[in-house]
């Protein structure tokens, strides 16, 4: 990915400082390196105060500084003083900016924010409905920030609901993909092979992969459903992946077991566990399917899939849905996968049924399509310029941005 540098960048010479529990694998920790190596190339000073993890030696390697900080702690008492730790920081570091990005530390942040007199910016990496006053007061430090970035709209739309009052200090800004990494040219096809030997697939084998952990709303049981529905109308040579970490959740696991077990689809339906090598994944799928049963607040593998020209099948709810392209939302030429009920495992059969029927030219027609789509919606670059747009208003005093 390349970034604009440039000594005239309005950040240029700024010190940022965002808060993250941990830097572990995760879209919220992902987004946090990639906005670090951001300001970096921009020539700020790009920190990070979180606890630790796996990608810290990343942000350093990219410009990032991190400050060890125990930002996971959610006891009140341990918050309090860590809102003066994070204002001594910020004033010592001369933070100009403070970006939080999950909700405990982001009331550390405010309060240290508010004490120093600087711009505070939080991000809703999730949808963080409250189902309780309780809750909803203490998910509406998200909505307290002097910008509040939503990673879709449909997340924009809840804050709104839930916090009329921040309306017009949101922003959506899209999480972003890195396509010189989710591109069929960077993936070399002994990767692909390789993981359809890992997962028994014969060569004659097409492949329909869920690539979500293992928990209930994930949709792996419509899945299975709609296997036995294809089974049974004559579709074969198909093998339907499930690829995720259960995370505990064993219980959930025999369920799956035993679903697959009644619906005879045992060998056809694999639960293969989590998969480190997703371009590959994807491009050694011939349908990826997101079917979830609630809401998501993104649709991170719908871009991925796409961007690898795969076509894709999801359920049209919560934010998955602005990421792919559909009738009648777009003339039928113009589609990049199908949108369908959640929960409806007649309506997935339907689709992934299409999704496999596609001729080789209709195929490759609809994965041109899907690639130009999500590269110009959903890129690193376009997430990264975005934010430190929001920043820069913010610090110049042009935010929130009015329209009259």
């Amino acid at each position: 990915m390349a970034f604009p540098t440039s000594q005239f960048h309005p950040l240029a010479g700024r010190t940022i400082l965002q808060i993250i529990p941990e830097l572990e694998a995760g879209g919220a920790e992902r987004t946090t390196v990639d906005i670090a190596e951001g300001l970096a190339h921009a020539g700020a000073r790009a920190l990070v105060a979180t606890e630790g993890g796996r990608l810290v030696g990343e942000l350093q390697a990219k410009g990032g500084v991190w400050i060890p900080f125990r930002a996971a702690t959610k006891n009140p008492f341990s918050m309090l003083v860590n809102v003066r730790r994070l204002a001594r920081i910020c004033y010592n570091e001369r933070v100009a900016l403070i970006h939080a990005r999950s909700r405990a530390p982001a009331w550390v942040a405010l309060g240290a924010a508010r004490s120093l007199n600087i711009p505070f910016v939080t991000t809703y990496h999730g949808s963080y409905a409250g189902r309780s006053s309780v809750k909803v007061l203490y998910n509406s430090v998200m909505a307290r920030g002097d910008a509040v970035i939503a990673n879709s709209h449909y997340t924009g739309e809840l804050i709104r609901s839930l916090y009329p009052q921040a309306a017009e200090k949101i922003t959506v800004i899209h999480r972003g993909t890195d396509f010189s990494t989710f591109s069929p040219m960077a993936v070399a096809p002994e990767r692909v092979e390789n993981l359809r030997k890992a997962w028994n697939v014969a060569p004659h084998e097409r492949v329909v992969l869920l690539a979500a952990r293992l928990t209930g709303w994930k949709g792996q049981k419509v899945l299975i459903e709609a296997a036995a529905k294809l089974r049974d109308a004559g579709v074969r040579d198909v093998a339907y992946i499930l690829a995720g970490d259960p995370q505990g959740r064993d219980s959930y696991v025999k369920e799956l077991d035993g679903l697959i077990e009644a619906r005879k689809l045992t060998g056809i339906v694999r639960m293969v566990g989590h998969c480190t090598d997703m371009p590959a994944a994807f491009l050694a799928a011939s349908v990826v399917t997101v079917p979830s049963t609630e809401p998501e607040a993104f649709g991170r593998s719908a871009v991925e899939a796409q961007a690898m020209g795969t076509p894709v099948v999801v359920s049209d709810l919560g934010a998955v849905p602005e990421t792919v392209l559909s009738p009648p939302a777009v003339q039928p030429h113009e589609r990049t996968g199908w949108r369908i009920p959640p929960s409806d495992p007649d309506a997935l059969s339907d689709a992934l049924g299409a999704a496999l029927g596609l001729g080789a030219s209709a195929r490759i027609a609809m994965g041109v399509r899907a690639r130009d789509h999500v590269e110009r919606h959903f890129s690193l670059e376009r997430m990264v310029a975005s934010t430190l747009e929001v920043y820069s208003d913010l610090l110049e005093g042009r935010f929130p941005r009015r329209t009259s």
